[in-house]
């Protein structure tokens, strides 16, 4: 099993020969899209801001910004009264990041509900390139690049192929069709959400849980998949944002602790789409990405990079935490009861 929680193909992989291509030089389509922003925190007062402000700088103005949070109502009312021109809403569901993110798809009026993280910030041209991937009816969602943001600098012996884990862009994807896409910097057209409901219950970020749980994306996409063969999702690189990496996650033992984490993730989506399709991108990416990044890292080591030695270190404590806490997962998963897609 593959520690990629993009859940993306393989980088490099060839898109199947009876999807359309990407151009990549297209004019924004004719999109009117709603982004959706989730906050549960005080302690992200600036950061959300920062991202709301972020999407009303944009190049193309999207429809309507709506900011949705999870069961905080000071932090509603303070919103409320900072932003007046943002749409501020409490989360309807059950707490955490898939509940907010299904309440904003109910609410939202776009054709396109793009998704955005409220610790990060969106260069002014993404919205634009993410609208110009809807050129084909086939296009179910398009998603971008997300760049991390250090606190205090890239550690030495963090691993690029494991960017996941402070919620970016893994290294070595190309742009094109993908599995699935990172759901911090995504959209999807409505008619996803038509075919498919919404995200699941028991996947995404919760504050209820300690462990920083994910995937809800990866399902997501997998189950619109599932119910609408011929869709396809695209990673476009030019729609870039911002994520900010601070210096809790820039730690050994949160990066331990979110491999974990993504394994017991990898588990319920297993449960839910079914393991060839929930782990279908992920052995590749172990067999040949996470194998070159190892080889590479000793060369480093070979040719006076200490720290190379310690990223290949780091890339195998890596994968070794995913797989166990898949299987982990996969053990308690067998008498729980599954969780349910929102509809709306």
């Amino acid at each position: 099993m593959s520690t990629a929680v993009t859940g993306n193909d393989p980088p490099g992989a060839p898109p199947p020969a009876d999807r359309p291509e990407p151009s990549r030089d297209v004019p924004v389509s004719d999109q009117r899209i709603s982004v959706v922003i989730c906050a549960y925190t005080e302690e992200r007062w600036d950061d959300v801001l920062a991202a709301v402000h972020s999407v009303e700088n944009q190049r193309v103005a999207p429809l309507e910004v709506i900011l949705v949070v999870d069961h905080n109502r000071p932090l509603y009312e303070r919103l409320c009264a900072a932003l007046p021109d943002v749409h501020v809403a409490e989360n309807r569901n059950e707490r955490g990041l898939s509940g907010g993110k299904n309440t904003g798809v109910a609410l939202a009026h776009g054709s396109v509900i793009a998704f955005l993280d409220d610790d990060a910030v969106a260069e002014a041209e993404w919205l634009h390139w993410l609208g110009a991937g809807y050129t084909h009816p086939e296009v179910m969602g398009v998603g971008g690049l997300t760049l991390p943001r250090w606190e205090t600098g890239r550690p030495r012996w963090f691993p690029e192929e494991f960017d996941w884990v402070v919620g970016c862009t893994f290294t070595g994807r190309q742009p094109g069709v993908v599995r699935n896409l990172l759901g911090g910097n995504a959209s999807f057209r409505r008619e996803a959400f038509d075919v498919a409901g919404g995200f699941v219950n028991g996947l995404g970020r919760s504050t209820r849980s300690r462990r920083p749980l994910g995937c809800e994306e990866t399902e997501f996409c997998i189950r619109v998949r599932q119910r609408r063969p011929d869709g396809v999702f695209l990673f476009e690189d030019r729609a870039v944002i911002w994520h900010r990496a601070p210096a809790a996650r820039e730690r050994f033992s949160y990066f331990r602790s979110r491999c974990y984490a993504e394994g017991l993730s990898k588990a319920v989506v297993s449960r839910s789409v079914g393991a060839a399709d929930a782990l279908s991108a992920e052995r590749t990416y172990a067999a040949v990405t996470l194998r070159r990044g190892v080889t590479t890292g000793i060369g480093q080591a070979l040719r006076g990079d200490r720290a190379g030695l310690a990223r290949a270190g780091a890339i195998t404590v890596g994968l070794c935490a995913t797989t166990a806490g898949y299987v982990v997962g996969t053990v308690q998963s067998r008498s729980p009861r599954r969780g349910k897609a929102a509809d709306g």
